[in-house]
C-alpha cells in the first residue's frame, strides 16, 4: 500500500514565496478544491492572513497557540492564518491566533520570510505537482 503524498502548496507574494506541506484534513481538501486562489494579504503582528472564499467548520483539533510556520485556517474569517512570530495577543514569544484555527500543515522553508509580506500585497496560493 502506498503512503499518500502530502499535499504541497505554494504561497507567493511580490517579495517571495514559501511552499508548505498540508495534512489530509477536511479543511485542506476544501482549500485545495478552491486553488489556485488570489487574495489580499493582511498583517497582524508577526502573522499574515488573507481571505480564501472557502467556508468550513472548526475541526476538533483546532488550536489557538501554534508553532511559527504553522499553516492554519481561521474558520471565523474564512482565512488562512500564517503565524511566524508573536501577534498582538501573544504572551511572551508564542504564536497566538485570533481564535481556535484548524491546523492544516507546516511551511517547508523559513517562515520568517513572511516578514516581507506587506499589508495589502496580492497573494496567490496554488497546488504544487508532486
Amino acid at each position: 500500500m502506498q503512503t499518500p503524498t502530502p499535499l504541497q502548496i505554494r504561497i507567493s507574494w511580490p517579495a517571495g514565496h514559501l511552499d508548505a506541506s498540508l495534512d489530509d484534513t477536511p479543511t485542506s481538501q476544501a482549500l485545495v478544491k478552491a486553488l489556485p486562489l488570489v487574495s489580499t494579504a493582511r498583517t497582524w503582528g508577526a502573522e499574515v492572513y488573507f481571505d480564501t472564499g472557502v467556508s468550513v467548520s472548526r475541526e476538533t483539533g483546532a488550536q489557538e497557540v501554534v508553532e511559527p510556520g504553522t499553516v492554519a485556517f481561521w474558520t471565523d474569517g474564512d482565512a488562512l492564518a500564517l503565524p511566524y512570530g508573536p501577534t498582538p495577543i501573544s504572551r511572551d514569544d508564542e504564536c497566538r491566533l485570533a481564535g481556535p484555527c484548524n491546523v492544516l500543515g507546516r511551511f517547508d522553508g523559513d517562515p520568517g520570510l513572511l516578514a516581507t509580506v506587506r499589508d495589502g500585497d496580492p497573494v496567490r496560493v496554488e497546488l504544487l505537482d508532486t
